[in-house]
């Protein structure tokens, strides 16, 4: 199987973003079209059992939906303080740059969750559920941050909120995530099996199936 990939150009780490939040924000960011049946759930269970706890350690932690499409009930979680619906943005990377960590509390996933590539693409710390793990190689130190229930989860927010890893956990992230999920790398990857498949089949030669690809 070839697996998922992320654009490493576009998501990389990049300081010269502008920051989309308020002064002194501690931003929690959730990346996703916001129509879709199983962000909304993860949205919906985050405000509405995850940040009450961390905002009662720290009530300066915001929670920030990103994604267009917000159907009704997300726009209804905007009543719960600290939870701001942003609908439609012309770019996600600033709310993933500037974010003091991204959040993928996904309780229903159904493949490889492009938001945690991103975000650890950007070099971003992500708390995620086992169910947005499922099928992501995590980089070092990453795998600590997978979290069981409201109370796991908020307890390794809130840990990432008080000490956020620093730049050589920065680095090594993006060298990972190069390593691992650069498009190119899968692609020849497609080739390989492209290849292996005409040859058992007497089809393309493979200089043919490259030119294709």
């Amino acid at each position: 199987a070839v697996g998922n990939g992320v654009d490493l150009e576009r998501f990389r780490p990049d300081p010269e973003l502008p920051d989309p939040y308020p002064p002194g924000a501690r931003a929690i960011a959730f990346t996703g079209l916001m129509d879709y049946w199983a962000n909304v759930d993860a949205v919906s269970w985050f405000a509405e059992e995850v940040l009450p706890r961390v905002r009662a350690e720290r009530p300066e932690a915001a929670f920030w939906i990103v994604g267009a499409r917000p159907t009704d009930a997300v726009r209804r979680l905007e009543s719960i303080p600290g939870v701001v619906v942003t609908g439609a943005v012309p770019d996600t990377r600033p709310y993933i740059a500037h974010a003091a960590l991204c959040v993928a509390p996904m309780r229903v996933a159904r493949g490889v969750q492009n938001k945690v590539l991103e975000a650890l693409a950007m070099a971003r710390p992500v708390v995620l559920t086992p169910e947005a793990a499922e099928g992501i190689a995590l980089p070092p130190g990453a795998e600590g941050w997978v979290a069981r229930g409201a109370e796991g989860f908020a307890v390794h927010v809130l840990a990432l909120l008080r000490e956020p890893p620093g730049p050589r956990w920065a680095v090594a992230c993006r060298r990972w995530m190069e390593g691992r999920y650069a498009w190119a790398r899968h692609q020849r990857a497609f080739v390989d099996l492209v290849d292996e498949a005409a040859g058992a089949a007497g089809g393309l030669a493979p200089a043919a199936v490259a030119e294709a690809v």
